[in-house]
């Protein structure tokens, strides 16, 4: 489970905090723009970890359906077709940020995996697999929960940023001379 620590240093910390979308009237544009940035970041980094638990809910699911169906096939072999199945007419924001955290290791994702035995999946008991999956389930359940949240607050700043446009506080020259000298 994703923990937001009030407080907290983390850049979650800051982005679900209750006063980061308050009194957005009050900032510049810069720092607009700098907040905005800063959530979509986190935004991509949960994305990314969301990804990361589908494949593995996949891979779990898909020896499941191996022995259900009595197949004999190793899912390992399979793993290409397995995680492209539920890539195909993936429908979400578009996103052009590269997650900024690949190499970082999350605790509860590494403990989540190995308990998983994902590498040998079929050598797992049912009641393993079982387990496994509950634990990714619930695991991806929060981690879209907070990225739900944060999406909000995103949308609340490019909402501020966009009234901004739209009432004349800001220009797109203003934007462009900035992005030109920046």
């Amino acid at each position: 489970m994703i923990e937001v620590r009030p407080g907290g240093r983390r850049r979650i910390d800051r982005v679900l905090a209750a006063d980061y979308v308050h009194g957005l009237e009050r900032l510049t544009l810069a720092e607009l723009r700098a907040r905005r940035d800063e959530a979509a970041q986190e935004e991509t980094d949960l994305s990314y970890l969301r990804r990361l638990l589908h494949a593995r809910i996949d891979i779990v699911r898909a020896e499941q359906r191996r022995r259900s169906d009595g197949g004999s096939a190793d899912v390992v072999e399979q793993l290409a077709e397995i995680l492209a199945d539920d890539a195909v007419g993936t429908v979400g924001r578009h996103q052009s940020l590269e997650p900024s955290r690949v190499g970082e290791r999350r605790r509860l994702t590494e403990a989540l995996i190995a308990d998983a035995g994902l590498s040998d999946v079929a050598s797992l008991s049912d009641d393993a697999l079982e387990r496994s999956l509950a634990a990714f389930a619930e695991e991806e359940r929060s981690v879209s929960g907070r990225r739900r949240e944060v999406q909000a607050v995103v949308d609340t700043i490019n909402s501020e940023i966009a009234g901004r446009y739209a009432h004349g506080a800001a220009s797109v020259d203003d934007l462009l001379a900035a992005e030109r000298d920046g």
